[in-house]
């Protein structure tokens, strides 16, 4: 007996939503990114149990092959989330510069290094 695809799609949706909020409890994922996959998740469950949405979806766009509009939405919506995280990223290393150089800034007046040894100059 062959399962449905929109079992295994349901399924696969709920697996993904059910990881994320495993991962988001032991706190390995934040809440900000975990509403996002959250949204992929319930993208999948929905695609999987109404697959002619994408049908419906495509004929006012004038796709000749519907399926090939999940695709170009996924690259997409692929391209956001790698625009985003290079965005945090970036964040994170100009914050860390900042902290360096602070770190710096209160050595020199101190005239201490970071073990406590005192600096000879």
């Amino acid at each position: 007996m062959l399962i449905s695809y929109k079992w295994t799609s349901a399924v696969l949706g709920l697996l993904v939503a059910g990881v994320i909020m495993v991962l988001v409890r032991r706190d390995y994922l934040h809440t900000r990114y975990a509403l996002w996959w959250l949204c992929v998740a319930v993208a999948v469950l929905i695609l999987g149990i109404f697959p002619g949405l994408v049908d419906l979806v495509g004929s006012p766009f004038g796709v000749h092959y519907p399926p090939i509009l999940v695709v170009i939405i996924c690259l997409g919506l692929i391209l956001i989330k790698m625009l985003t995280m290079d965005l945090e990223r970036s964040r994170q290393e100009r914050e860390l510069r900042r902290l360096a150089q602070r770190l710096a800034l209160l050595e020199s007046i101190k005239g201490q290094t970071v073990d406590g040894v005192k600096e000879e100059s």
